[in-house]
């Protein structure tokens, strides 16, 4: 506990007295990513005002090329959300993930065209009829035998 933390619980004592009701829950502060449809400048700077305005939002990064807003501060995702979408323009929640962290990257339901360079959809399930990847190694383990050598599948 550094001495910002041992400051912040002594606040919290003075400010709290005695009284231990239950603690307003402060918010945490996090990074939400958002796709956001801009075309030009304009689109830009209307996003970046609307997100801005948000009460506890620290810091709007704007990556046009690739459709990405990044809000930083004590904000909650869906209040975030709600006000890009207030601007008028097409806004979902972040839906691409890096490519090496999905199992079936070019799974139908997870390519995606629009994707950034090195990006696929995020897909909480697998597609119906995909199969895990499988370690080649492991087969080989299986077809072979230290307890039994003349039970050899491959004969």
């Amino acid at each position: 506990m550094g001495v910002s933390g041992t400051l912040e619980y002594i606040s919290d004592l003075v400010n709290n007295g005695h009284n231990h009701k239950s603690k307003k829950n402060k918010k945490q502060l996090q990074t939400i990513v958002l796709k956001v449809r801009m075309d030009c400048d304009g689109c830009e700077r209307k996003v970046k005002n609307a997100l801005s305005s948000l009460s506890g939002v620290k810091k709007v990064e704007i990556d046009r090329k690739q459709q990405k807003v990044s809000v930083s501060g004590y904000v909650e995702a869906n209040k975030v959300l709600k006000k890009a979408k207030s601007t008028g323009k097409k806004s979902e929640i972040w839906p691409y993930v890096p490519y090496n962290l999905v199992a079936q990257p070019y799974a139908a339901q997870v390519y995606d065209k629009k994707a950034p360079p090195g990006f696929v959809r995020k897909v909480d399930t697998p597609a119906v009829g995909v199969s895990r990847y499988e370690d080649p190694s492991d087969s080989y383990v299986t077809i072979f035998s230290d307890d039994n050598p003349n039970a050899c599948s491959v004969m």
